[in-house]
């Protein structure tokens, strides 16, 4: 296997402090909504009615959902363009995501960022951003402002582990580090940065390392479990916010699909992607953490997804029932008023 010896640890979310039974519940749902939710936007894709890229995060739905559940109203979340998740888990409504996905007027800007563009200052989201590692001195700046204002917030700021190798990123860690910002650097490593094996492009494999020269400590989590990352994130999130500066959390995680919807992912064995479907899928392992634990039944389980389903197919119909932006709507929203 290509994948990196740093392989997850089994297929258990056990822990010592379990979170409540109805936080573990709303993790299942989530986490189903977002798989459930990209398999349809690949559907559409499939359909040509998504256009341009498309990145899904099939496969590392723990992440977003355990570090968002470890944030307050009033943080703000900036990430790179696999960024359908990060949107879900901060409430966006569904069908003005998959509405934006489908070049539609009623989507999150107006049909004109598509995929990897879409904002909602409203709920904290400051974006998906199609520029490799380019959110990360943006996610710092907004850090900046946090702690300008003196409003309590943090920034959480994602990037894979390819951008870690961008230069703008180190820039981003010394002044995070200089001026003690709020921000939370969350490295999604899936293994692969587009189709070049973590072992092939980074000549230190503990990518949380990488902040260690301006002074800010790191640490590495299981990605592919939801109760895993909220222990770690629910920590770390307390002493960004408690005014220890920046931190870094690389979450090892895996992405089932091609690194975008026109990848065939041939840089890696069938066998590979079997193993961590079957042994490491985060949504399985929370499932048989429910049903062990007495907090679910099948029925439960079948009506989680009979309302996910519900909710996505609703979102597709609305994306297509849409109608386009009228042409006048590419000279709107190009400047604004400082």
């Amino acid at each position: 296997m290509a994948v990196s010896k740093r392989q997850t640890k089994g297929a258990t979310a056990a822990s010592a402090a379990l979170p409540a039974a109805d936080l573990l519940r709303a993790f299942y749902r989530e986490m189903l909504l977002i798989r459930r939710f990209e398999e349809k936007a690949g559907q559409l894709y499939g359909m040509g009615l998504i256009g341009g890229f498309c990145h899904l995060y099939i496969g590392q739905e723990a992440v977003a959902v355990g570090i968002q559940a470890a944030l307050k109203p009033g943080d703000s979340v900036i990430t790179g363009y696999r960024d359908h998740g990060h949107m879900l888990v901060c409430k966006m409504d569904p069908r003005r995501v998959m509405a934006e996905l489908t070049g539609r007027i009623g989507g999150y800007s107006k049909g004109k960022g598509g995929s990897m563009h879409m904002f909602a200052r409203d709920v904290g989201f400051y974006g998906g951003h199609g520029i490799v590692g380019g959110q990360i001195p943006l996610g710092t700046g907004i850090a900046f402002a946090h702690k300008y204002r003196e409003d309590g917030g943090i920034c959480v700021a994602y990037m894979g582990d390819g951008a870690v190798n961008q230069g703008q990123v180190y820039e981003s860690f010394n002044m995070a580090a200089l001026w003690k910002l709020p921000v939370l650097y969350v490295i999604e490593n899936n293994r692969y940065a587009m189709g070049t094996a973590e072992t092939r492009h980074a000549a230190i494999p503990e990518l949380y390392r990488r902040g260690e020269a301006y002074g800010i400590p790191g640490r590495e989590v299981d990605g592919m479990d939801v109760v895993k990352v909220h222990e770690a994130a629910t920590e770390m999130v307390a002493q960004v916010r408690g005014g220890s500066g920046p931190m870094i959390l690389e979450a090892l995680t895996y992405r089932y699909r091609g690194h975008s919807m026109s990848d065939p992912a041939k840089y890696r064995t069938k066998e590979e992607v079997q193993e961590m479907r079957e042994r490491h899928d985060p949504i399985e392992t929370l499932k048989k953490l429910l049903s062990d634990q007495g907090l679910a039944d099948d029925a439960a389980f079948k009506e989680i997804d009979k309302e996910i389903r519900e909710i996505v197919n609703e979102a597709a119909k609305f994306s297509q029932d849409s109608p386009e932006p009228d042409p006048s709507e590419l000279w709107t929203d190009v400047l604004v008023e400082a």
